[in-house]
């Protein structure tokens, strides 16, 4: 009898769709945080106070909070290649009229507007990754997508650097012109999905009947391991205990994200770099973070071990924070502030990869954008947070202990789950291809 290799189609899949997701996401985070970078010329062209920076920082994640759910709802109903255009048209229309801002009430309405638009995507994404990838490979991909955040920031900081430079160039100051070559891609990739992202497996062309059967059947295997301990219907999971921990775990993690990420160009300024220096300064540990998130992920799904991992790269987050206070050289304080990015990045692939354990279909859409609708409300209170203590305080010291004390709840929140992980882990079926 002939030894036949068993079949993986799950190489093929993340070689087809997970390119084009991270680049979707890169794009995404890019048009959220080029922000950061604008600010450097744009706050004094405009007149704003580190205030008035934060609440526009920040009111994107309020925009984003309000219609999160109902658009990831709608993603489940219509398909995700249809909605996801939907969301990257727009997003990347009213990205580029931020360029047209001239005065505090522009642009607090277009961040808004911008946060509505981006609404669902990511927990979209996600979604659309549980009908793809079964629970033992989900925390890896769902880094590798991941991923993409930090890369946006590593390979987008330089870019936007110079871009700030760009003054006079037709008229149009450096941050204007950051805005449009940074916004109209997305459009342009909008269009691209409607072609290069099947909505499930079943529309898939290039996976053979053999390959699908495989997919459907792990997925089968994981919702039947499932069964006793995950919701279907939406709002009975809105209300489970483990959604609400984990929305208060992703708020902690958001507040440090954004905290550092869009206020780390003008920290790095003020110790006197260039604006194109701050673009290589920056991009230095977001392109380690991507090398972390993958690692972490990997380790996370060998062991399946989901909780405890979130609240170790939480607490790496903190000490560097806090390091970052007791060291004055500027570079040492810049690198301390690298080490708090990687950990707060290695977070993500495998909390992400704790919803799905108990989440199923319209459950699925509505508890994972709940996590992340009321987590980005850290996105705005993280920004916040910064430009207020700084603006009274002259300093971005105590901001940064108020974010490690934040990032050190999100750890000990994300230990409160470790047993029932632990026992939903423990009870999935026996996988005879994961010996």
């Amino acid at each position: 009898m002939e030894n036949r290799t068993p079949i993986d189609p799950y190489r093929k899949i993340s070689a087809r769709i997970i390119p084009l997701m991270m680049l979707l996401y890169l794009m995404a985070f890019l048009d959220r945080v080029n922000i950061s970078f604008a600010a450097l010329t744009m706050n004094q062209d405009l007149g704003f106070t580190p205030t008035i920076f934060g609440w526009g920082a920040g009111i994107f994640f309020i925009g984003y909070f309000l219609f999160e759910v109902p658009s990831n709802v709608i993603l489940e109903k219509v398909g995700a290649r249809l909605w996801i255009a939907r969301i990257m048209v727009t997003w990347g229309l009213i990205s580029a009229a931020m360029a047209f801002v001239s005065g505090t009430a522009s642009f607090l309405t277009l961040r808004f507007l911008l946060g509505v638009a981006e609404a669902g995507f990511l927990p979209g994404m996600l979604l659309y990754l549980t009908y793809w990838f079964p629970a033992r490979h989900r925390a890896k991909f769902i880094a590798l997508f991941m991923a993409a955040v930090p890369l946006a920031s590593a390979i987008g900081s330089p870019i936007s650097g110079l871009l700030v430079g760009m003054d006079d160039l037709m008229g149009l100051k450096g941050w204007q012109w950051l805005f449009i070559l940074e916004g109209l891609p997305s459009c342009v990739l909008g269009i691209v999905v409607l072609f290069a992202l099947p909505d499930r497996p079943a529309n898939a062309k290039w996976l053979s009947p053999e390959e699908c059967g495989i997919v459907e059947a792990d997925l089968a295997r994981d919702r039947l391991a499932a069964t006793g301990r995950s919701h279907h219907a939406m709002w009975p999971a809105l209300v489970d205990r483990r959604v609400l921990v984990l929305c208060g775990v992703y708020f902690g993690i958001v507040i440090g994200l954004y905290g550092i990420g869009l206020w780390l160009p003008q920290i790095a300024k003020a110790m006197g770099y260039s604006n194109a220096a701050v673009g290589f300064i920056v991009a230095a540990p977001y392109a380690v973070s991507a090398v972390a998130m993958l690692a972490w992920g990997r380790r996370s799904d060998r062991s399946g071990e989901r909780a405890g991992h979130v609240a170790a790269a939480a607490l790496v987050s903190v000490a560097g924070l806090l390091a970052s206070l007791y060291f004055g050289t500027p570079w040492i304080a810049l690198c301390c502030l690298g080490l708090a990015s990687v950990g707060i990045y290695a977070c993500l692939g495998p909390f992400w990869a704790m919803p799905p354990l108990f989440l199923q279909g319209t459950a699925a859409a509505g508890g994972i954008a709940l996590i992340n609708s009321v987590g980005n409300l850290g996105g705005f209170a993280g920004p916040y947070l910064m430009g207020w203590i700084k603006e009274r305080t002259g300093s971005f010291s105590l901001g940064m202990a108020a974010l490690a004390g934040c990032l050190g709840a999100a750890a000990i929140l994300a230990l409160s789950l470790k047993r029932e992980m632990r026992a939903m882990r423990d009870a999935r079926a026996p996988d005879p291809g994961q010996a």
